[in-house]
């Protein structure tokens, strides 16, 4: 056969049944391969290639299975480094398979030639630059299993178009044999045990559950034990939330630049951070040497790189979360004594806190996106939704007012902060989990980077909603103008009207759905509902709410901007907390 249907076969040993790209010349031979080969791979055509790779991440977040994303040559592969980087960060195991030019032409800068194994080299796991065709099917074997394993993320396939052509004797790769790469999966018992003598011997202990619990699988009625067993305060991070059910009364929330006083104040008193699968981003810290500064730190993690980098941890533990997690909770109970918890003063302290500050917003005209946030949640209470978002303010009121219970159920851009994120991984996700309801809640700036890929759920009857919390601004940008650069609002203004999101739907063979007022919101939600398609709901809401609280850029997340209301003059304030 050729390199191109080994390429085909080769994804479906590794049990592929979904795959999202775009054709052109140097790909063009694998595509011809699809269109000529019997095989069980659907393919899913979008109008850019940036969204196949967010489709790639929306399908592995949702599903736990590597996606897979397919782009040509020099501009093809340029338009995946977003979404490459945005797996690399928050560690989505998707494998990019490329198109490069003829091997002879290979650094001739031939037409649509790019590099792009070196491009991506920073951002990527790793990558190949296939230099024969008979190596197609280890190199496709090798790519998933770095994808998946250890800390996932992103690989990629550079396959130059002469090779995909090239006729080879097709012999199925069985085993995967790399030589230095062994991550670590068990954890080193003795640390293990220490660390459960640790959180027992707290007093102020806080559980810090990061992403990497979703990303390995983590039972969730594990952390629950380990929380319940010492009965501690449980903080989740934007890409944790559902690791630990929300709705569970010992979590607290978000922490961080948006997160919740409860959280914030917990980990600033704590005096033993047990973080798992957390990495210390500078948005949950914020001034880093002033983060916890009385807690001794557990840090469990596959990625040895992470134990040390931005805090030192007292008893590192690296291994495989879904095999340490279980771990510590038999450590944990094999030691209990039987009378109460240590920290139960501690934790009727910080659920005081949570219960004495909650997220909070005045509920009136003009519209606000909280309470268009509240209804969709409220409104879909008995069914498995996934949410997926932009990056911005409607991406802090998502995770500030949604409630997820369930790990998966929650996708967004983390560390790299894409916008342009929520609607191809909306699509992603629905094409991975087609029972359950997807609600993507966009920003109108977000949503405008990535609109295009309606083509694409209306070609596929891919269902999902798509909520666009249109303020007419670029809101976060325009929060931080407001607060921090004299209210000089230098390029962030947008038109609420431009497009009208309504016909945009329409142009696409959609239905739209328009809510201004409080009365619109549960008619629009309910129509977009029921209409069984993919369809927009354009929410115009007030362009003067922010994001509270607050910590601001490089300020201690225990200082924190707030607003309360001030019943004397009937209006908000801003202050310090």
């Amino acid at each position: 056969m050729t390199g191109a249907e080994a390429v085909i076969r080769s994804l479906e040993a590794e049990g592929v049944t979904d795959v999202f790209g775009l054709p052109g010349g140097a790909i063009l031979p694998l595509y011809d391969a699809w269109a000529a080969c019997e095989h069980t791979i659907r393919h899913y055509l979008v109008r850019h290639e940036q969204g196949a790779g967010h489709m790639a991440q929306g399908y592995a977040r949702a599903t736990g299975k590597v996606g897979v994303a397919i782009a040509t040559s020099g501009p093809g592969a340029t338009n995946l480094v977003t979404p490459i980087a945005d797996a690399y960060l928050d560690s989505t195991p998707i494998v990019c398979i490329t198109g490069q030019v003829p091997t002879h032409l290979i650094g001739t800068d031939a037409f649509q030639e790019a590099d792009i194994q070196g491009i991506t080299m920073p951002v990527v796991k790793h990558s190949w630059l296939v230099d024969r065709a008979e190596d197609i099917p280890r190199i496709v074997k090798e790519a998933f299993h770095i994808a998946r394993s250890g800390r996932p993320g992103p690989v990629l396939i550079d396959i130059p178009k002469d090779l995909q052509l090239a006729e080879i004797t097709y012999v199925p790769s069985k085993q995967v044999d790399i030589p230095g790469y062994k991550p670590s999966r068990h954890g080193h018992p003795k640390q293990v045990i220490t660390a459960a003598e640790a959180i027992l011997a707290a007093e102020r202990p806080v559980f810090y559950v990061g992403g990497g619990t979703v990303s390995a699988d983590v039972d969730p009625g594990d952390l629950i034990r380990i929380a319940e067993a010492v009965q501690m305060p449980v903080v989740t991070t934007l890409m944790a939330k559902g690791a630990f059910p929300d709705s569970h009364p010992l979590c607290i929330g978000l922490p961080g630049m948006h997160g919740s006083k409860a959280a914030n104040w917990a980990l600033n008193r704590a005096d033993l951070l047990i973080a798992c699968g957390s990495r210390f981003d500078d948005r949950v810290t914020g001034k880093l040497d002033t983060f916890a500064p009385g807690a001794k730190v557990i840090h469990m993690d596959v990625d040895p790189a992470e134990i040390d980098k931005n805090r030192t941890a007292q008893i590192p533990i690296v291994g495989s979360l879904e095999l340490v997690v279980p771990k510590l909770g038999e450590a944990l109970q094999s030691r209990m004594n039987g009378g109460p918890p240590k920290a139960a003063a501690w934790l009727s302290e910080v659920q005081g806190w949570k219960q004495q500050h909650p997220f909070r917003y005045r509920n009136s005209e003009p519209l606000k996106p909280e309470y268009v946030i509240e209804r969709l949640r409220d409104m879909t209470a008995d069914r498995e939704v996934i949410w997926t978002t932009g990056v911005g303010q409607h991406q802090m009121w998502a995770a500030q007012y949604l409630t997820i219970d369930r790990p998966r159920n929650w996708l967004t851009s983390g560390g790299l902060g894409t916008m342009g994120f929520g609607v191809p991984a909306a699509i992603g996700a629905k094409v991975g989990r087609p029972d359950a309801t997807v609600i993507n809640i966009d920003g109108d700036g977000c949503f405008q980077m990535t609109m295009q890929e309606l083509a694409t759920a209306k070609m596929y009857g891919i269902g999902a909603i798509h909520v666009v919390i249109n303020n007419g601004w670029l809101g976060m940008v325009r929060q931080w103008q407001e607060l921090f650069h004299g209210e000089r609002y230098s390029e962030t203004l947008f038109d609420a009207n431009l497009p009208d999101y309504v016909k945009l739907a329409e142009a696409f063979g959609l239905p739209g759905f328009r809510c201004e007022t409080l009365e619109d919101v549960d008619a629009a939600i309910a129509a977009a509902l029921q209409c069984g398609t993919a369809c927009v709901i354009d929410a115009r809401v007030d362009h003067e709410e922010k994001v509270y609280p607050m910590v601001p850029a490089g300020g201690s997340s225990a200082e924190m901007i707030d607003v309360e209301w001030a019943e004397d003059d009937n209006a908000w304030v801003e202050e310090g907390v």
